[in-house]
């Protein structure tokens, strides 16, 4: 049985998906043995933050907000990205300073189209 090939590839199947399964049949059991449904109709209510919910719990959002986010997770991210730069530029070649140049210029030009669409409008 140890000549075939897959021999080892099947035992190691065997062992991930009990690496996986053996932890989520513990919990089951723990679950079942430990802690028994009691439901109830206090249990049952709806509640946030230990208040009756009262109204529509659905709110309209601005989904320009998000467009705020990314266009600040972008620039913050662009200066993680020269400080290093920055910092050895007199020691760096020609071809290093050009690759930060097109990078700069590939994020005003992402600047430039959000400006162009304006998702910087605030309104």
């Amino acid at each position: 049985m140890a000549s075939n090939p897959y021999f080892s590839l099947a035992v190691l199947f065997v062992v991930a998906l009990g690496f996986g399964l053996t932890p989520l049949g513990l919990a089951w059991l723990w679950r079942v043995v430990y802690s028994p449904a009691k439901p109830n109709p206090i249990k049952n209510a709806i509640y946030e933050c230990g208040l009756e919910s009262k109204g529509d719990a659905w709110v309209q959002f601005r989904s320009a907000y998000y467009l705020y986010a990314i266009i600040f997770l972008i620039f913050d991210v662009e200066a993680v990205f020269l400080l290093p730069f920055a910092v050895a530029f007199m020691g760096l070649d020609t071809a290093a300073c050009v690759s930060m140049l097109v990078f700069v210029l590939l994020l005003v030009e992402g600047l430039a189209w959000a400006w162009a669409k304006g998702v910087l409008v605030w309104a």
